[in-house]
Parts: C-alpha cells; structure tokens; sequence
C-alpha cells in the first residue's frame, strides 16, 4: 500500500511546486515587468496621490463632475461585492425601489428603483418632464427631494406617483452593469450631463463637449465593445483643466 501511495505523494508535491508556487511566480513577475500598470490595478495618481482605478467605478456627486452608471454592487461600487441587481425588466423592485427600517427604527431607501433615478437624472441635466403631482410636495424643510417618500408614492396601490421624462435618458444612466463596477458611461449619457458640468466649472458647454471628445474610447481593436467615456480619467482632465474655485 504504502509503495502505491509513494509516486502519488511524489507527484502531489511537485504539482504543487510547479502550479503553486513556481508558475504563479512566472507570471506575477512577467506581468509587473511586461505591463506594470495592468498589473498592480490599472492604478490612477493625480499628484502623488492615489485616486482610484479606470477599471473601477467610483461615486461622484457634485455638479461639477460627471455622474457614473449606478452600481448595485455592495453599497456602490465596492469591488468586493461585485454583482448586478439579478432583477427582471418586470420587477416591482425594480421599476418602483423599496424602503426599509434600518437599525435606528427609521425608514430609508433599501433600493432606490428605475423611476426615482429618472426623477434626479432630469432634475440635475434641466431634462423636461411631466409629474402627475408636483414634486414639490416631495421635497424636506431645506429643499432636497425625500427619496423614501417618492418611493412610496410610486409604490401607492391606488394612486401611484407618474413620472415621465420628455426627453430620451440613456439606459446606462438608470440601470447598473452586471458587475456593477463599470468605469464607463456611453458618449450620450456624457453629452446629457454636459450643461450642467459647464455651468458648474463656469466654462461654455463646447468646451466640455470637446473634453468629453476626447476622453471617448472607441471599440477595442476597432470591433470589441462600444465607443464609451472613463468618468474618473474624464473628471480629472476637467480638473486640471478647468478647476473649481474654491469657496
């Protein structure tokens, strides 16, 4: 028995050094020393300082900058959990958001839904609408829309909340990618936010329109993928190009 289980524990051991140990050393150091930048994350230094990843999305709210696709991975874009929704283009969920309780016995958004991002979406780009009832009822003591109470009235049984953009939304800008982590938005959604990041930054729509020209990746090796804008490359530009001033 013990000379059958020999060649086994041989063999078991040197696999393990070939394909444990000795292949994945290969590769690492062939990696960081043929794309370096590839390997260590596609990492992006503004100044010194590590700002994030263009492979990996990040949040960004300010007017000033433009908004990534939503993310349903984790709480936004958390590389740890990446995931989409797994809900159907049906799904209640989906199209209307749900609240919950959380654990200050106070009711938040749970899932924020397809129709409350389309109200913010036409909100902060000054898109056109039509609102069954005004949302100013929706609104808090110092003007910010109150997301759960939208999200209720959409979800009321016997008179939901109807909202309606006049003007066509790119999906990427309601709906999250599969992973959730995508850098990207598409050269219409980036075209949409442009007057508002101008106005932000106190610059003429053109020349945002032309920073967006040239932050536009084209398909990969002319037939893979879709042409698309790296938000975080592309808000970098626009801060080295037309800063903020500080207040």
């Amino acid at each position: 028995m013990l000379n059958e289980l020999g060649p086994g524990f041989r063999l078991m051991v040197v696999f393990t050094i070939l394909t444990g140990l000795l292949y994945p050393a290969l590769t690492t150091g062939l990696s960081h020393l043929l794309f370096p930048n590839q390997a260590n994350g596609s990492m992006v230094t503004v100044n010194g300082k590590v700002v994030g990843s263009s492979l990996i999305g990040q949040n960004f709210s300010k007017p000033e900058y433009f908004h990534p696709r939503p993310s349903s991975a984790g709480s936004g874009y958390d590389a740890t959990q990446s995931s989409g929704t797994n809900l159907g283009p049906t799904s209640a969920k989906l199209l209307r958001g749900t609240t919950k309780i959380d654990h200050k016995k106070n009711e938040v958004v749970d899932f924020d839904g397809i129709n409350l991002r389309i109200i913010h979406y036409c909100l902060e780009n000054d898109i056109p609408y039509e609102s069954s009832v005004p949302l100013d009822q929706f609104k808090t003591a110092n003007g910010a829309l109150d997301d759960v109470k939208l999200i209720k009235a959409f979800n009321d049984d016997k008179a939901p909340l109807e909202f309606r953009a006049k003007e066509p939304i790119p999906s990427d800008a309601l709906t999250s990618s599969a992973s959730g982590l995508d850098p990207h938005i598409s050269p219409a959604n980036a075209q949409i936010q442009a007057g508002r990041v101008a106005k932000a930054r106190n610059v003429s729509k053109d020349q945002v329109t032309q920073a967006i020209a040239k932050a536009t990746e084209t398909a990969d090796l002319g037939i893979l993928g879709e042409p698309r804008v790296n938000v975080l490359l592309l808000n970098i530009a626009l801060d080295q190009q037309f800063p903020v001033a500080k207040q």
